[in-house]
């Protein structure tokens, strides 16, 4: 078995653990010479702003709707990374670290409630760190990583999406994007 810890629009959490007062407003995080959009928060996402998209473009949308803007910040994000990285690493004897905000938990030999795990680890982080983090658990990479994709889609699975019955994966499969 395997999980995927990702972390949940991990450059505007990083920068909501400590302007707390952001939270449920939209935020976005530049890229370092502040040209195109690298991180959104969902309030920001459901205003029509993509990933990548150029300031220039969307500066009405950020003046209209008061949205925080940040300089990309990567020596705060990396300390926050290592943070999350960390409690990942108590919970699983083996890890590996997929990008700065995601990481793979080898759970192999494991004798555990897998969906009670992915929950419980979700909520320590966020907990520990001030980062959400969506945990997914299956039995490939693939399969983890899309398990934690339904956790950011469904707030009833409380961070935490463990995907094991065969007719469950091939109804999600089917619904997922190849992309």
């Amino acid at each position: 078995m395997f999980a995927l810890a990702d972390c949940n629009n991990f450059f505007v959490s990083c920068e909501r653990v400590f302007r707390p007062e952001l939270n449920g407003k939209p935020v976005i995080v530049l890229s370092n010479n502040d040209g195109c959009t690298v991180a959104r928060s969902n309030e920001a996402k459901a205003l029509g702003i993509k990933m990548g998209d150029p300031y220039f473009k969307i500066r009405n949308l950020v003046e209209r709707y008061g949205v925080t803007v940040f300089s990309g910040n990567m020596a705060l994000y990396g300390d926050m990374s290592q943070r999350v990285k960390s409690v990942l690493r108590e919970a699983s004897p083996s890890t590996e670290s997929y990008s700065i905000d995601e990481s793979f938990l080898d759970l192999s030999g494991m004798d555990i409630d897998f969906d009670r795990f992915a929950k419980e680890l979700s909520e320590r982080c966020f907990r520990w760190t001030g980062i959400p983090v969506s945990v997914g658990v299956s039995s490939t990479k693939t399969l983890a990583k899309i398990a934690s994709k339904l956790c950011k889609s469904y707030k009833g699975l409380k961070g935490g999406c463990f995907m094991d019955r065969p007719g469950d994966i091939e109804k999600v499969l089917r619904k997922f994007p190849v992309e």
